[in-house]
């Protein structure tokens, strides 16, 4: 947990995936499938050399793969992505991103330090972050239990 003003402030990076998985542009549709389902992911961030130029969803590959004529092996990641995805720093407040994301209907945003991806945050990430928090509500509130008097 980060501090700011003596106040515990909760941030993305606690809870994003670090290190995501990326994929070029230029790389056909079906090896960003491919590699989707390897590592069981459902948002790609797209790379042009070193930049950060979009994002690649299951439903994303989903939508355009059912259309008639597609090639998965022709077709290239830069035709199926999301241009300009949403971003953040990882030191931004979890509760405002998760705000951001609900207001939005985004299921992710690529977590981004000095112009590097370094991280993904979905909304599993949100929801494992919510089930974290509510279990320390909870030991936190828990009163411990007297000793039983015997007479």
């Amino acid at each position: 947990m980060h501090c700011t003003a003596g106040m515990n402030k909760l941030t993305v990076r606690e809870f994003m995936t670090a290190g995501p998985h990326t994929i070029g542009a230029d790389q056909p549709i079906a090896a960003a499938n491919r590699l989707m389902r390897e590592h069981r992911i459902r948002h790609l961030p797209v790379l042009d050399g070193d930049r950060l130029v979009g994002i690649l969803t299951s439903r994303d590959l989903q939508l355009i793969e059912s259309l008639p004529g597609v090639d998965s092996l022709v077709m290239t990641v830069e035709e199926a992505m999301t241009p300009d995805p949403y971003t953040i720093g990882p030191d931004s407040s979890l509760e405002w991103v998760a705000l951001e994301m609900a207001e939005h209907k985004y299921g992710s945003t690529v977590v981004v330090e000095d112009a590097k991806v370094v991280g993904v945050f979905t909304t599993g990430d949100a929801l494992r972050a919510l089930t974290e928090l509510l279990g320390r509500s909870r030991r936190r509130h828990r009163r411990p239990s007297l000793p039983r008097v015997t007479s």
